[in-house]
C-alpha cells in the first residue's frame, strides 16, 4: 500500500510539474494593449514652415499640399503580430499609440489612417484602434495647425482561390472619428484571410514554436492569445441590416457588392479605396479586374480613388502577358515573352535541369508535367518543385520593365488596364471607372509614411524572415532532398496547407519597399478639406518623397481645372505641369523631436532616424505623360489604347521646380473619351530593393527578409523616386 501511495504520489507531482511546462510554455499569454500616445504637439511654427516651404515653388493660386498615408497596419492585424516575433527577427508589438507617434514625430506626416484587416478586429481591439485615433486627435485639440489628423479604417481583405472568386483588398476610410461617425464592427471578407486567422490549425502548427524558444515563450504566448482572442468571436448572422446585428459578432461581405450594401446601411462618410491589385502574392494568375467595373461591384459615391503604388509595389503599369492561359483545354503555361517569363516556366526548366539526359523524351515529360502541376496549383505552385532555391527560379514572374513592380505581377489589375477596360451590359451605355490616384505604404509596424529615409530595412518595410535555418524548416516545411519530378497538389492538399506555406513569402522579400504617400491639394488644413479634395479625386500618389506635383487643363469651359476632373471637351486640350522635388534629408531628428518623443522612443519607434529636411531639393528630370483611350466596346484590344508614355518632356536642371505645357492636337478628331495623367521622375538615388530582383548573366540578386541576407544590410538600388498625378478625365460630347 505504501508503495501504491508513493506511485500516485510520483505521479501527480508529475502530472503537475508536466501541466506547469506546458502553461509555462503554451498559456499564460497576454492580450494585446495600446501603448500611451506623447502629449506634446509639434510646434504652430513647425507645422507652418510646411506650407511656407512650398510657396517657392507654388504658383500663387495653389493651396496646400498635404501628405498622408491611409494604408498602415498596427499588430492588431495577424500577420504583422506574427512578423513582430523573434523567429521571424521581429522587433516585438507595435499598438496603436505608436503609429500616432510615428506620423507625428518620426515621418512629421500631416495625415494617417489605421487599416487593421478586418477579420482581426475583435470588439474589444476595434474599439481599442478607435479610441487610439481619438485621443492622437486630442494631442493637438483647440490648434488652429493641426500637427497630425488621424482617421479611423478597416481593410476588407477578400482572397479568393481562381480569378473568378477573387476581388482583392480594399481599405474603408472613415471621415469622422465619434462613435456616432464610425461603424460598430469593421466588416470582414469570409474568404481565405478570415480563415488563416481564425483556424486552429494555424495555432497547432505554432504549438512546437515555444518549446523550441524556451525560455524566451512571452512573445509566443502573446500572440497565441491573440489569436485565441480573435476564434471567439463568432460570425454574425446573414441578412440582417448592419445596424439591428449584435455589436461583438464578426461582420462578413463575401463581395464588393455586399460591402457597399452594408456601408449604405451605416449612412456615414467613408471611402472605398482597392489596393495591391495586381501583387501576385494571393492574386490568383489569369485575375482581370473586368467584373469590378460592372454596376453590381462598384460604387462610384465611395470608390473613387485607386493604390497605384505601396510598399508592396507598383501596381500602375499594363502588359499584355500572362502568367497562364485559357484555352478550349483549360489553363495552360504560356511561353515567355520579352521581359517576362512565367513561373510555370521556369518550373520546368528547373526540373529539366536535373534530367540526367535533358534531350530524353522521358525529360520532355517531365517538364511539361512540372509546367502542368505548376499552374493547377496556383499561387502555390512553388510547391510543386520540391527544395528549389529562390535564386533557381530566376526572375520569373517579374514584370521586368515595369517600376518598382509588385511581386508576381498580375497585369489584368494593374490601374492602367482597368481606366483603359470598359463593362458593355448595357452597350448603349458603356461603364468605365473614374478613379483618381493615391499612393500609401501598407506597412505592418504601425509606421505610417516610412519612405522619408531609406533606411532599415527589416524596420521600414515588411521584409522578414527567420533567423536561423533550424526556424526556417520548421516554418516552411523545407524539403532538403531534390525530387527529379515535380508534384502534383491536389485542392484538399491546398485546403489543409497553412497559408503562410502556401504564399511564396521567402521570394517576396526581394519586392518589399519603404512605400508611397498620399498627396492633397487643399485650401485649408482641416479635416473637412482634407476629405473634400480626397472626394474631388484632388490627389496625387508618390512614391514615398515628397514631391510637390500640379496638374491642370488650362482651356476647360469654366477655366483652368485641376487633376481628377471629369468634363466634356470638343477641341484639343491644353495642360500645365508643375513639379518639384523632395527636400535631401539630413541625419536624424530635430532637438524639438527628441524633446517631445525622448530619445528611447525615437529608437523604439522611429529606428533612430527622423524626417529632418535639409534647404535643398532634389531634381525633377523630367515629365512623362500617359494618354489612355476608353475601350468603347467589347473585344477592343487594351494594349493598343494604353499610350505609355505618349510624351516624356525633359525638365531644365537651372531651378528648383519644373513647369512645362502641351497640347493634344489629335483629341478633337477622334470622338473617343480619353485619360490623361502625368508622371513627374525625380533624379536617380539609393532606395532599398529597388526593381525587384535583379538577373544578369544566368545569376540573381535577391534580397532576403531572413539569415542569408544581413540585417544591416538595406539592399539600396539606384531608384528614380516619382509622383502620379490622378487622371483629367476628357469626355466627348454627345450629338
Amino acid at each position: 500500500m505504501a508503495v501504491w501511495k508513493k506511485g500516485c504520489l510520483f505521479v501527480l507531482l508529475l502530472v503537475g510539474l508536466l501541466a506547469f511546462v506546458l502553461w509555462y510554455v503554451l498559456g499564460g499569454g497576454e492580450r494585446t494593449v495600446d501603448g500611451e500616445i506623447a502629449k506634446t504637439p509639434l510646434e504652430n511654427a513647425t507645422v507652418a514652415a510646411r506650407a511656407l516651404r512650398q510657396q517657392s515653388v507654388a504658383s500663387e493660386d495653389a493651396g496646400h499640399v498635404l501628405f498622408g498615408d491611409f494604408h498602415v497596419h498596427t499588430t492588431l492585424s495577424v500577420d504583422a503580430y506574427l512578423w513582430s516575433l523573434p523567429l521571424l527577427g521581429g522587433e516585438g508589438v507595435h499598438p496603436p499609440a505608436d503609429a500616432c507617434d510615428f506620423a507625428r514625430y518620426c515621418s512629421q506626416l500631416d495625415f494617417y489612417a489605421l487599416t487593421d484587416h478586418a477579420e482581426a478586429l475583435t470588439p474589444r481591439t476595434w474599439a481599442m484602434s478607435k479610441e487610439s485615433i481619438r485621443q492622437c486627435n486630442l494631442v493637438h485639440q483647440g490648434s488652429d495647425q493641426p500637427d497630425t489628423i488621424a482617421f479611423t479604417g478597416f481593410e476588407w481583405s477578400q482572397i479568393g482561390r481562381t480569378p473568378d472568386k477573387h476581388y482583392g483588398h480594399k481599405n474603408v476610410i472613415f471621415k469622422g472619428t465619434a462613435e456616432i461617425e464610425v461603424p460598430a464592427r469593421p466588416i470582414a471578407s469570409p474568404g481565405l484571410a478570415v480563415q488563416a486567422f481564425t483556424d486552429l490549425k494555424l495555432i497547432l502548427t505554432n504549438l512546437r514554436i515555444p518549446f523550441r524558444a524556451f525560455p524566451n515563450t512571452k512573445p509566443y504566448n502573446d500572440v497565441t492569445a491573440h489569436m485565441r482572442e480573435i476564434m471567439q468571436v463568432d460570425n454574425c448572422p446573414s441578412g440582417v441590416d448592419t445596424k439591428e446585428l449584435p455589436k461583438d459578432c464578426r461582420e462578413l461581405a463575401a463581395t464588393p457588392a455586399v460591402l457597399f450594401e452594408k456601408l449604405d446601411q451605416w449612412s456615414l462618410d467613408s471611402i472605398v479605396i482597392p489596393h495591391g491589385s495586381t501583387w501576385g502574392l494571393y492574386t490568383p494568375p489569369g485575375y482581370l479586374w473586368d467584373k469590378q467595373i460592372a454596376e453590381a461591384q462598384n460604387d462610384p459615391a465611395r470608390q473613387f480613388l485607386v493604390e497605384v503604388f505601396s510598399g508592396h509595389g507598383n501596381s500602375e503599369e499594363y502588359r499584355s502577358f500572362r502568367a497562364v492561359v485559357e484555352t478550349d483545354e483549360g489553363k495552360v503555361c504560356p511561353e515567355p515573352s520579352e521581359n517576362y517569363v512565367p513561373c510555370c516556366w521556369r518550373a520546368g526548366e528547373i526540373i529539366g535541369a536535373r534530367c540526367k539526359d535533358p534531350a530524353s523524351a522521358d525529360c520532355r515529360k517531365r517538364i511539361e508535367k512540372a509546367r502542368r502541376d505548376y499552374v493547377a496549383a496556383g499561387v502555390a505552385g512553388h510547391l510543386t518543385i520540391r527544395s528549389a532555391e529562390p535564386e533557381e527560379w530566376g526572375d520569373c514572374g517579374q514584370c521586368i520593365d515595369c517600376f518598382n513592380p509588385s511581386y508576381g505581377y498580375r497585369p489584368g489589375g494593374s490601374v492602367q488596364y482597368l481606366l483603359a477596360r470598359g463593362n458593355f451590359d448595357d452597350p448603349a451605355e458603356p461603364r468605365h471607372m473614374t478613379l483618381g490616384f493615391f499612393a500609401s505604404s501598407d506597412n505592418h509596424s504601425a509606421r505610417p509614411g516610412t519612405g522619408y529615409k531609406e533606411f532599415a530595412r527589416k524596420k521600414m518595410t515588411d521584409a522578414r524572415g527567420a533567423t536561423n535555418e533550424g526556424w526556417r524548416d520548421l516554418i516552411f516545411g523545407i524539403e532538403s532532398e531534390k525530387a527529379n519530378e515535380s508534384a502534383h497538389i491536389s485542392p484538399s492538399q491546398l485546403e489543409n496547407t497553412p497559408g503562410f506555406r502556401l504564399l511564396w513569402f521567402e521570394r517576396q522579400a526581394s519586392f518589399f519597399l519603404t512605400g508611397g504617400l498620399v498627396a492633397v491639394h487643399t485650401s485649408e488644413r482641416t479635416r473637412d478639406s482634407i476629405w473634400k479634395s480626397l472626394a474631388d479625386r484632388n490627389v496625387y500618389g508618390t512614391s514615398g518623397d515628397r514631391i510637390l506635383l500640379w496638374f491642370d487643363m488650362l482651356n476647360a469651359p469654366s477655366g483652368p481645372v485641376p487633376m481628377g476632373t471629369e468634363l466634356e471637351l470638343d477641341q484639343a486640350p491644353k495642360f500645365r505641369v508643375r513639379a518639384a522635388g523632395a527636400f535631401k534629408q539630413k541625419p536624424g531628428c530635430s532637438e524639438e523631436v527628441i524633446a517631445a518623443l525622448g530619445e528611447d522612443r525615437i529608437e523604439r519607434v522611429c529606428a533612430g532616424e527622423c524626417y529632418n529636411p535639409s534647404d535643398e531639393r532634389l531634381k525633377i528630370t523630367r515629365i512623362e505623360v500617359v494618354r489612355i483611350v476608353r475601350q468603347s466596346k467589347e473585344g477592343e484590344p487594351i494594349a493598343e489604347l494604353i499610350e505609355d508614355a505618349w510624351l516624356t518632356i525633359p525638365c531644365p536642371q537651372d531651378g528648383d521646380f519644373c513647369e512645362v505645357e502641351f497640347e493634344d492636337r489629335w483629341y478633337a478628331t477622334m470622338g473617343r473619351d480619353v485619360l490623361y495623367y502625368v508622371r513627374a521622375i525625380q533624379e536617380p538615388t539609393p532606395a532599398i530593393n529597388a526593381g525587384g530582383i535583379h538577373c544578369s548573366e544566368g545569376k540573381c540578386d535577391i534580397c532576403y527578409g531572413d539569415y542569408r541576407t544581413p540585417s544591416d544590410d538595406d539592399c539600396l538600388v539606384k531608384n528614380e523616386e516619382r509622383a502620379w498625378s490622378s487622371p483629367i478625365f476628357l469626355k466627348t460630347p454627345k450629338r
